[in-house]
């Protein structure tokens, strides 16, 4: 299969809060300067890569991509600002599932309305234009911010993967899988849509 004629192709989609763009390696330093924003990299039940590493990061998801199996994107702010990266990925062709993943924003704007805006972006992305017939959502057991932020999408949780993989430091993770399936799409897209129209306290 060529690239041309792969499921999932890069696009920009946009919102009121946030802009995904496909991950380029241009965006190196500005992502660099993003992950600084909290030293996201020291939680040791995520992988986010280190300034050091990013580069090497960029690469390998853009080498998943030409592979077909990822779809990276890197997350700006309603300013153009670069804040994080995001895919889809574990991409399952044939039955037209992804995984939504490899997410990370700068601490400056977590718990935002940013991150209600990209799982809308991308679901709809996902369920209305890809035809998928569900998407997931996985994270290490133990982050516990993840969990309730999946949670709140709305999405249903499958179970625990046990030792499921190593991290970098050696520990076994257990991975928390949750979904939403295209039957469950239209009663989460009204809930997404009405916790971004919401007012926030600040």
């Amino acid at each position: 299969m060529s690239a041309n004629d792969r499921w999932l192709q890069p696009i920009d989609l946009n919102g009121r809060h946030a802009r995904l763009v496909p991950l380029a390696h241009e965006h190196e330093a500005a992502l660099i300067e993003a992950v600084r924003d909290g030293s996201l990299w020291e939680l040791w039940y995520t992988s986010i890569p280190s300034p050091q590493a990013m580069s090497a990061e960029i690469g390998r998801r853009l080498a998943l991509q030409t592979s077909g199996s990822m779809l990276p994107f890197t997350v700006l702010d309603a300013t153009a600002r670069v804040v994080g990266m995001t895919t889809y990925m574990n991409v399952d062709t044939q039955h037209r599932r992804v995984e939504i993943g490899s997410t990370w924003y700068a601490a400056s704007v977590q718990r935002s309305a940013l991150n209600t805006e990209c799982k809308l972006m991308l679901l709809s992305h996902a369920f209305e234009t890809l035809g998928c017939i569900a998407v997931e959502f996985r994270t290490h057991f133990f982050n516990q911010q993840s969990r309730r932020g999946i949670e709140r999408l709305g999405a249903k949780f499958d179970g625990v993967l046990r030792s499921h993989q190593r991290m970098a430091d050696g520990s076994l993770r257990d991975t928390c899988v949750y979904s939403i399936t295209a039957a469950e799409w239209s009663t989460v897209r009204a809930h997404l849509r009405f916790q971004l129209d919401k007012p926030r306290a600040h």
